[in-house]
């Protein structure tokens, strides 16, 4: 009896089976033409005209997250700040994810990208990272939503654009300068969070016993420094920087 060959066959190896075309019009899936929330057009071919911009849009969103933080913000909650229908929201965005992706961009919008550079480019950094974090605790939610996805919006991509021309007198490679870049918004996170960190538990520590952790049990104890400390964040900042971009083999 024959037995039918039962080798499954590769879909790229399969005979005469073309790959799917993509339908006529059909905005691209990926590369640099790819269809995004900030470059997809206001209003299509056929409709009605936009009520409200992308900017209002974001920016009703921003407030709602600034009082509630990012569960008050709905397609439904942000339409009621609008006065208008949740479903008007989707001649604009596809989804909550592409509403997030504009309160960020929106956000980094408030950064003061347009500074002269002066003759310390650490300096310089230093600076519009104090900026950033400023901007982060204004706004928690930032935290949480954070730069998302593959496409950086508009205000993103100029931020990258401010960093590397701040950086612009070091003598690295791109690779090392977009890392620094990465570096400052990690810093900057961490920094941030952490006063949040505190209020949630003043004592974090919860199976501390003076026995088992005589060392850790004295470090809380403490009485607090009568001295504001030294700068913490402004420290890490440079550190971190000159390790990348001075500091290197």
């Amino acid at each position: 009896m024959d037995v039918p060959d039962t080798t499954p066959v590769r879909a790229d190896s399969a005979p005469d089976r073309a790959a799917p075309e993509p339908a006529p019009g059909a905005a691209p899936e990926s590369g640099p033409d790819r269809v995004t929330v900030w470059n997809r057009p206001d209003r299509g071919a056929r409709g009605p005209r936009p009520e409200h911009s992308r900017a209002e849009i974001a920016a009703a969103a921003i407030s709602l997250a600034d009082s509630g933080g990012l569960p008050a913000v709905s397609m439904r909650a942000v339409a009621g700040a609008l006065g208008t229908a949740a479903g008007s929201l989707y001649r604009y965005l596809t989804s909550r994810d592409e509403l997030l992706d504009l309160m960020v961009d929106a956000a980094l919008g408030e950064l003061r990208l347009d500074r002269d550079s002066t003759d310390d480019w650490l300096d310089d950094l230093v600076a519009l990272a104090d900026d950033q974090l400023a901007l982060y605790r204004r706004h928690p939610w930032l935290l949480e939503a954070g730069l998302r996805g593959d496409q950086f919006g508009p205000k993103a991509t100029d931020y990258f654009e401010c960093c590397l021309r701040l950086m612009a007198p070091v003598e690295r490679g791109a690779a090392a300068k977009l890392e620094a870049t990465a570096m400052i918004t990690g810093v900057v996170s961490l920094f941030a969070a952490a006063p949040a960190a505190q209020a949630a538990a003043s004592n974090p520590f919860g199976s501390i016993t003076p026995q088992a952790h005589p060392f850790l049990s004295a470090a809380l104890t403490q009485p607090a420094q009568s001295t504001p400390p030294p700068n913490l964040f402004e420290r890490m900042i440079r550190s971190v920087l000159r390790g990348l971009l001075v500091d290197h083999p």
